[in-house]
Parts: C-alpha cells; sequence; structure tokens
C-alpha cells in the first residue's frame, strides 16, 4: 500500500453531513477585537455564499484549517457552527504551513502548473509533509461526512484527498475543483511525485476544471502517464479489489457573485468615492487600472513595460494617462516572491523619475489591498482595466471590472492565457509577452469611442449575469450526484459556467486590506458612472 494511503489510518464511524466541502481554509475568519478577544466572520466568498443555503438544508459540514498555526493557539480548535454551518477545523503546525503549505503547494506546485513560470522546487520532505497534512484532511471528511454523502474537494493544496478518502469511505461521492490550470503532460511530467498526484485525484467520480484545455492536459497526462484513456471524457479507474470506477473530467469555469458587485456599483456613495478617486488623480483624461496579488504570473512587470514604452514614445503623455497599479501582498515569506516586489518597485520608482511632473505622476503603486467598496470604487473609476497575466485559472478581477461597469463603458485588456478570455470575447485579447501588441492594445482601448466600449461592456455584463455563483454551484454538484460527464466537454459546450471562489488569493487579499480609502491613488470615472467610457 502506498505510503500516503497507510498514513489514512483505520476507517472512522460515518458522520452526520449529507453535503462535505474541504477546502484549504474554512469558510469563515477569524477577527480579533481590540480587547483580544476573538470571533468568526463568514468569508465573503461567492463559493461560502453560493452554499450556505444547500448545507444547511442539508446538514452540510466545511473542513479546512482554521488560520492560524497550532503553536499560537491557547487550545485545539473542535469543531463548531456559526450562521448555520458546521465547520471542522484541521489543525497544522507552523512546520507543517512551510513545508505543506508555502513549500510543495506554492513553491513546487504553483509554478510547476503556471509553466514554470518560475523554477519549481522539488524536495521530499516538503512531499512527505504534503501527504502527511492531506490524510489529515481527509481523516477529517471522513469522520464528517454521513453514510452516502457528497464531499467536494477545493484546489491544488488537497489533490491526494479524493484518492485517500476514497478507500477510508468508498460509500461516498466525491468531487474535486481545480482552480489554477492544469499544465501540458510535458511540464506536468517534471513532478517526481507525477503518479500518486494522479492517482489522488482520480479517487473523485468528477474532476472540475477551469478550462477545456485544463481538461485536455489532465487526460493527457493521465493516458502518458497511468496509461489509461479517457472516452467522451470518462475513464475507468480500477480498483484495489479488482473492481472497476467510472471518473469524469469536465471543464466549469468559475464567475463571481455578480449581484453584489453591480448593487456595490449602484451605490450612490461608492459612485461618489469614484468621482473623489479621480479628482484625487488630477482628473486625468485616461485612468488605467491593474488589481493583482503580488505574483509573477500576474504579468504586471510586462504592463508597467508597455505603459512605460508608451510614454517614452510620446503616444502617452502623464498629463493624459495615468497607470494605477495595486499589487496586494502575498506570500512574502517565499524567496521568489520578495525577489519579485524589489524588482517591481525598482520599475515603478525608475519610470516615475522619469516621466513624473509636479502635477501628475506616471504610475501609482499600492502594494496593500482594499476592501471591496473601495476595489469597486476604483473599478468605476477607471476607463481601462489592464489584465495581462501570463498564466491564470480564471482570473476574477477581469470579471469583478465588467459586473461593476455593466451598460457605464469602460475597456478591458483582457491576457488570452487567462481562463475569463474563454467568456468575455469583447473584451481586447492579448498576448501579454508580445510588449508591442500589448502597446497597441492599449492605445486602442484608450482612443476607443464611448458608444463602441459600452456596447462591448453591456455584451460581456450580460453573459455574467446569466452564469453566476450558484448556477455554478448547481451545475457541478448536479452532474456529481447523477451521471458522470457525457459525450460534451463540459458546461461551457453549452454556455455554462459560473462561481467566485474564495480561493488563497481572496483570502491573501482580504488579510492585506487597509481600512483607509485608496488616498489619491485610486481612479474614478470622470464625472458620473456612465458618462465617459
Amino acid at each position: 500500500m502506498p505510503f500516503v494511503e497507510k498514513l489514512a489510518g483505520d476507517p472512522p464511524e460515518p458522520g452526520h453531513s449529507d453535503l462535505v466541502v474541504v477546502a484549504n481554509r474554512l469558510a469563515v475568519d477569524r477577527v480579533v477585537e481590540e480587547d483580544g478577544t476573538t470571533s468568526w466572520r463568514r468569508s465573503p466568498g461567492g463559493l461560502v455564499t453560493a452554499l450556505a443555503p444547500i448545507m444547511t438544508r442539508q446538514e452540510g459540514a466545511w473542513v479546512g484549517w482554521g488560520g492560524s498555526p497550532e503553536e499560537e493557539l491557547d487550545e485545539p480548535l473542535e469543531p463548531f457552527t456559526h450562521e448555520g454551518m458546521h465547520l471542522v477545523p484541521v489543525a497544522l503546525t507552523e512546520g507543517e504551513l512551510v513545508e505543506y503549505y508555502e513549500g510543495f503547494s506554492n513553491s513546487t506546485l504553483w509554478p510547476l502548473y503556471h509553466d514554470v513560470i518560475a523554477r519549481p522546487e522539488f524536495h521530499r520532505q516538503w512531499w512527505d509533509t504534503y501527504q502527511r497534512v492531506n490524510a489529515r484532511f481527509a481523516q477529517a471528511a471522513a469522520a464528517t461526512a454521513a453514510e452516502g454523502a457528497t464531499v467536494w474537494v477545493q484546489d491544488y493544496q488537497l489533490q491526494l484527498v479524493p484518492r485517500i478518502l476514497r478507500r477510508l469511505r468508498p460509500d461516498l461521492r466525491i468531487g474535486y475543483f481545480h482552480h489554477i490550470p492544469f499544465p501540458p503532460v510535458e511540464i506536468y511530467a517534471q513532478l517526481p511525485w507525477r503518479r500518486p498526484v494522479l492517482e489522488g485525484l482520480l479517487g473523485a467520480d468528477l474532476i472540475g476544471f477551469q478550462r477545456r484545455s485544463d481538461v485536455s492536459n489532465f487526460q493527457g497526462a493521465v493516458r502518458r502517464i497511468l496509461g489509461s484513456s479517457f472516452r467522451s471524457n470518462t475513464v475507468q479507474v480500477k480498483e484495489h479489489d479488482g473492481g472497476a470506477r467510472t471518473v469524469g473530467a469536465a471543464a466549469f469555469p468559475i464567475s463571481i457573485d455578480v449581484d453584489t458587485i453591480t448593487d456595490l456599483a449602484q451605490d450612490p456613495d461608492i459612485q461618489a468615492r469614484a468621482r473623489q478617486i479621480r479628482e484625487e488623480l488630477g482628473n486625468p483624461r485616461t485612468i488605467l487600472l491593474g488589481v493583482d496579488r503580488l505574483d509573477y504570473t500576474k504579468g504586471i512587470r510586462h504592463r508597467i513595460k508597455a505603459f512605460s514604452e508608451l510614454l517614452e514614445d510620446g503616444r502617452l503623455s502623464v498629463e493624459d494617462a495615468c497607470l494605477v497599479q495595486v499589487a496586494s501582498p502575498s506570500r512574502e515569506g517565499v524567496d521568489s516572491y520578495k525577489e519579485l516586489r524589489d524588482e517591481i518597485e525598482l520599475s515603478v520608482g525608475r519610470v516615475n523619475g522619469t516621466f513624473d511632473t509636479m502635477g501628475h505622476t506616471a504610475i501609482r503603486y499600492l502594494h496593500h489591498s482594499y476592501p471591496v467598496e473601495e476595489m469597486v470604487a476604483l473599478y468605476l473609476a477607471a476607463d481601462v482595466m489592464l489584465v495581462t497575466a501570463l498564466r491564470d485559472g480564471m482570473n476574477l478581477v477581469a470579471k469583478e471590472y465588467v459586473a461593476a461597469r455593466g451598460g457605464w463603458g469602460g475597456v478591458l485588456v483582457l491576457s488570452e492565457f487567462a481562463g475569463a478570455a474563454d467568456q468575455l470575447r469583447k473584451a481586447l485579447l492579448v498576448n501579454p509577452h508580445d510588449i508591442d501588441g500589448l502597446k497597441e492594445a492599449i492605445m486602442e482601448a484608450t482612443e476607443m469611442s464611448a458608444g463602441e466600449a459600452t456596447k462591448r461592456m453591456k455584451a460581456m455584463h450580460r453573459q455574467l449575469v446569466t452564469h453566476d455563483v450558484n448556477k455554478w454551484s448547481r451545475d457541478f454538484l448536479d452532474r456529481l450526484g447523477g451521471a458522470v460527464p457525457a459525450e460534451r466537454s463540459g458546461p461551457e459546450d453549452s454556455g455554462q459556467q459560473s462561481a467566485f471562489m474564495d480561493t488563497d488569493d481572496d483570502r491573501e487579499r482580504r488579510d492585506q486590506e487597509v481600512d483607509e480609502p485608496f488616498d489619491g491613488s485610486g481612479t474614478a470615472d470622470g464625472s458620473t458612472p456612465g458618462d465617459g467610457r
């Protein structure tokens, strides 16, 4: 028996929850009050919003890490109920967080799955810890799920959980969703533990991906490494008892909680804040906006380079155009992220030192995050949204911008290497590695007529409204609870997509939020949203 399955231990007695979500983090955030007392607040992510009513009806439970290392807690966290949702904490030590999360998840898997934009590190100790932690999550889920329950496992930190859980509880219906890209087999094959990771995923009954290309890459890896071939998006997996099981793989593109963003965009106070931000920036003709977690996959360096060359070429001027770059802190204990921050801050300083005037700044750079209300004000303020990811599973910022702008125009410049490009076809699609092409797209965006911009934005907004968070969760759970995927490639074939997942990216962004509003480094849309692009 493989090492990771030995770690699973003996099967537990079934629990009482008919639907169990397993994620790296719980569905709540710990809040520390001024007097030192702590409380819990439901996470604002759309997946939590979509699943909470279902989980309440079905005696649902959420399994995840509580957000603090074991050493920082006065006593271990016990399962508890918050706003009708049963929460099952999984304890992690400081050392496990370093090796399982910062190490194997984010220094091995993350760069590997993002086309080796940065060099992945392969350490056997990290892999051992990843196995132990995955086994612990599987044990917690197995002890929580009722007989015949549905378990939905989330993302790349927990790829071994489906198989371990299958061995512990063969009665369960198990789904897995992969929120980041799945790389081509030629890249994936570099992983020393490529086989057990694939076997871990195939413990699920249904495996969901963002794009059809991710599904194809996964199927290619299974064929090349395990010798099993998919037919009509299903594959037969042999069980240890000699039987066989059918596993499906399909694309379920994620979207956002559209109603929340749209409602905020219609708030008069937020619209007024957008106008104020614009004034603080000196009311330039065009405000360009980038909002990213500070990560080497987001293409921040490429967009800064393109913008600076447009200033150098004289095609844009600081009097007429300003780039606002929000770069929320991320994984600051990882060396490659420290180096990226230094490089970007040097680039921003160089551009501003060259092009700033006494009254105008070329790039307003913000190395922290903002609450959603301030972000919506920034979206309303920006004439052009720059999403230049080098590789991205989806990129929800692009969809948030579209949801906020609605029929008010604005132009989205979107990397073709982000999953959102499959749905937001009316954006200006670019190859961010092509700096000249990126420059031309920026100029096209700044010069686009208000009528054309509004027409494009309305079309993209309609697409988001008809495919929201609730639809995505229903689509996946319905497919998981029923037959395996049929001949089609997945929901996107019939126009289906959606749901904002509260990913670790979103957690990190919230953890770094500042209470103060954007202080002269925000953006706003001129006068009233709708008057401009």
